[in-house]
């Protein structure tokens, strides 16, 4: 298949497309490892789409352990330029209620373990990332979903921790006083790899919990997290469904310069390795 342009990364509960017409498989070796699954390409409504489950069919990968460089690589490598993340977070606000959906506009990284760069070894790059995710994508998320009957918030900021493991009442509680509005495991390095891969991304969080700052809420269990996403999944792929067909094949947003005059290393010093390595993010700058 040519053309894919739009990939979706699928979190907890949402390991699979429905509505995809002409499937296959597609296995992808990158330099940095396998991705945490075979990528499933199909049309929906006449556009070309991959879909990878993020954590693996299964769910064999903890959100430590996925080869999130493999996944962002992988999915450029078959032409993906916009990604739509589907996470599972919970709720830091009293009116961002359990199964309302909400498209984050900031990250803070409270991760400790991940590798959040595809350069190194030989090689630096200092890429922006003011804006984490792609304001373009994010209007178009939030429209789909209000038009999907959705209880859906646009904007907000999204806090990544290491995980596996919820967090503790403390940390909750000074995640609010950091202004943060939901907290979940997965959007980064994502969303860090895909600015320097120049993929368009954006995430459809779906609210399942209270975290554990709510004295009145029993503590978040995975059982109630998977039980409230099983109850968004239907909606989330009808949501998907309509963000799909809206999406235009130009790009208006930055995010495809993204690297531009971003690598800071001197010509001569960068090794051949590094640049075959990269030749997929960086052979249009060489």
């Amino acid at each position: 298949m040519v053309d894919i342009r739009i990939g979706i990364i699928g979190g907890t509960g949402l390991y699979d497309m429905e509505g995809l017409e002409e499937i296959e498989e597609v296995f992808v070796d990158t330099p940095f490892g396998k991705p945490s699954d075979a990528i499933v390409t199909g049309r929906l409504h006449g556009v070309n789409v991959a879909f990878l489950p993020r954590h693996g069919r299964g769910h064999k990968f903890s959100p430590s352990e996925i080869p999130a460089r493999a996944n962002i690589y992988a999915l450029k490598s078959i032409g993906v330029e916009r990604i739509i993340s589907v996470s599972a977070v919970g709720s830091l606000r009293e009116d961002i209620r359990p199964l309302d959906m909400v498209i984050p506009n900031q990250l803070i990284d409270r991760t400790k373990e991940r590798v959040s760069t595809f350069f190194g070894d030989g090689i630096v790059a200092h890429v922006g990332f003011a804006q984490p995710f792609c304001p373009s994508m994010e209007e178009i998320i939030y429209n789909s979903a209000k038009m999907m009957g959705a209880r859906v918030h646009s904007g907000g900021t999204y806090v990544v921790i290491e995980g596996p493991q919820f967090s503790t009442v403390a940390e909750s509680h000074m995640y609010r006083s950091w202004g943060a509005d939901v907290i979940g495991m997965t959007a980064l390095p994502e969303a860090k790899l895909a600015r320097e891969a120049e993929i368009c991304y954006s995430t459809l969080a779906c609210s399942t919990d209270y975290d554990c700052w709510r004295e009145s809420e029993t503590p978040v269990t995975v059982e109630m997290v998977v039980a409230n996403l099983n109850k968004n999944t239907a909606l989330s792929k009808s949501i998907l469904d309509h963000v799909i067909p809206m999406v235009s094949k130009e790009r208006s947003c930055d995010c495809g310069s993204a690297l531009k005059d971003t690598i800071i290393s001197a010509r001569y010093i960068i090794t051949p390795e590094a640049i075959e390595r990269l030749d997929l993010l960086v052979g249009k700058y060489f």
